[in-house]
């Protein structure tokens, strides 16, 4: 682990303007998900088990870890007298039925905008589409949701992908997006598959999450105004990811951290105003730790748009 700012010799000085980006931090399918834990864990006790990390954090992780949530790879991993909890990004059919034959107590944790892809995947299936899903390979959602139709499912990353797939031509074709990705990230690849197949249906309304558009928003317009750029998220992030490519594509140094001891002094030489944001899945007291250790003279919050987005618990835990 690289020395927290400052801690080193040599070490940069203050910087003079830090401006926080808004929104940022938690969207409402993440705080949804961790209040589920949360409410488990005071409505059970301790231990409840996860399946996969609620939220892509390690931060988050951790925290609920340490209050007695036991995360697993797989449904046979939770005990049989143990609450079992569904992460934020959903799951494929299959492990419902798993947990199922082992008479699990599960609670689904999957955000409701992730559900809304799920139940188009599994519409269009039934009315003979061959689905196209935009999406990362090996991210969890991407499995979730594929998961729904395997038969039909086609993967593209990329616009290269699109003129790769092997597609009957008296097939019907539709396409799906992964929440967590860009609009502006998406938008060459669905105009390459409408090219290609020119009936191609589309969801009613757009898959990319509001959160994950407003943070991109927020950075997008941000970034021209610093030197420098910081996203706090985890590596798994994909939402993280994408905002250190929307600062960059603006044109500014950006960089993903997990907090203040990721921070490189050698990135702040000659950067007066540095900007800092949180992912969808990165709470707001992580934010403002590196806030923090910035040493900043003045601090302004920059908001693109406003939030009020709210998803109900279960009715299990409310």
């Amino acid at each position: 682990m690289r020395p927290a700012l400052g801690s080193r010799a040599g070490s940069p000085a203050a910087v003079a303007r830090v401006i926080v980006a808004a929104p940022r931090g938690f969207c409402a399918g993440v705080t949804r998900a961790v209040d589920i834990v949360e409410a488990a864990l005071e409505r059970w006790g301790p231990p409840v088990y996860v399946r996969k990390e609620i939220v892509h954090n390690r931060r988050v992780v951790g925290e609920l870890a340490a209050k007695g949530a036991i995360f697993v790879d797989e449904v046979d991993q939770a005990p049989a007298d143990r609450p079992l909890i569904f992460s934020a990004h959903g799951i494929a059919p299959t492990v419902r039925v798993d947990a199922a034959s082992r008479q699990l107590r599960t609670i689904d944790a999957t955000c409701p905008l992730v559900t809304k892809v799920h139940s188009e995947a599994k519409r269009f299936a039934r009315q003979g589409y061959e689905l196209v899903y935009i999406g990362h390979e090996g991210h969890d959602e991407a499995i979730g949701t594929m998961g729904e139709a395997p038969e039909a499912m086609h993967l593209v990353q990329t616009v290269e992908d699109v003129a790769k797939l092997d597609i009957a031509a008296d097939k019907k074709v539709a396409y799906l997006t992964q929440t967590t990705l860009g609009v502006d990230e998406t938008a060459g690849i669905i105009q390459a598959l409408k090219e290609r197949y020119p009936a191609l249906a589309s969801p009613p309304k757009e898959d990319i999450c509001y959160a994950a558009t407003n943070r991109q928003l927020a950075v997008k317009r941000l970034a021209p105004n610093c030197d420098l750029l910081l996203v706090v998220g985890s590596q798994n992030s994909s939402n993280a990811h994408r905002l250190v490519e929307v600062a960059s594509e603006a044109g500014t140094a950006a960089h993903l951290i997990d907090g203040p001891a990721d921070i490189r002094p050698e990135w702040l030489k000659g950067a007066s105003t540095v900007g800092v944001t949180g992912s969808a899945s990165t709470a707001e007291a992580a934010v403002q730790d590196v806030v923090a250790a910035l040493r900043p003279g003045k601090v302004e919050e920059f908001q693109a748009v406003e939030e009020n987005v709210f998803f109900n618990l279960p009715p299990e835990l409310r």
